[in-house]
């Protein structure tokens, strides 16, 4: 008879949890994550899925950071050294596809590009709510896909990144030397 009941529970507890979880609106809104110790945000509806690194195949005449090609869930996908590619640090020192926190970030399949970026650690979610748009400070000239800054309640500055655009932009498309 406990066994009965313990599995009524359970089944209550599960159902609670999941009308929670549907009334609740999604808190979530952006991937955080660090290149070459640079805080960067990526949309949730633009990113797709996250790798632990695997072997990748070179390709040869590629751009620096262009590390390779790599098999993932069966669709083969271009692998950038973020960092690299936002000129954050030389592609010589490459990030190293066996570090402990590196992670590859697919892009979403409804941007048309296989592609995964090579990220140095991944920080966490974050909410709208958590972050507030950052004053548009005075500089050079910025390329579209990187969005407006925002500031988190520690104080520290996030730069968003925008995937789509960063996906169509011509200096990422050109991927041979």
């Amino acid at each position: 008879m406990s066994n009965k009941q313990a599995l009524r529970e359970l089944q209550q507890r599960l159902a609670q949890r999941m009308q929670a979880a549907r009334e609740q609106s999604q808190a979530a809104s952006w991937l955080a994550v660090e290149a070459a110790g640079a805080p960067l945000l990526l949309s949730l509806r633009q990113a797709s899925e996250i790798f632990t690194p695997v072997p990748l195949k070179p390709v040869p005449y590629g751009q620096p950071w262009m590390l390779g090609v790599a098999n993932l869930r069966g669709g083969l996908h271009t692998v950038v050294d973020l960092a690299s590619f936002l000129g954050l640090r030389e592609s010589e020192s490459a990030a190293r596809l066996d570090g402990g926190q590196t992670r590859l970030v697919s892009l979403n399949p409804e941007l048309n590009v296989n592609c995964a970026l090579l990220v140095d650690r991944l920080l966490g979610l974050r909410g709208d709510d958590q972050l507030q748009p950052e004053s548009a400070a005075s500089g050079g000239l910025r390329p579209r896909f990187a969005g407006e800054r925002m500031r988190d309640a520690d104080g520290r500055v996030w730069q968003v990144l925008d995937l789509e655009a960063l996906a169509r932009h011509p200096q990422f498309l050109r991927i041979v030397i």
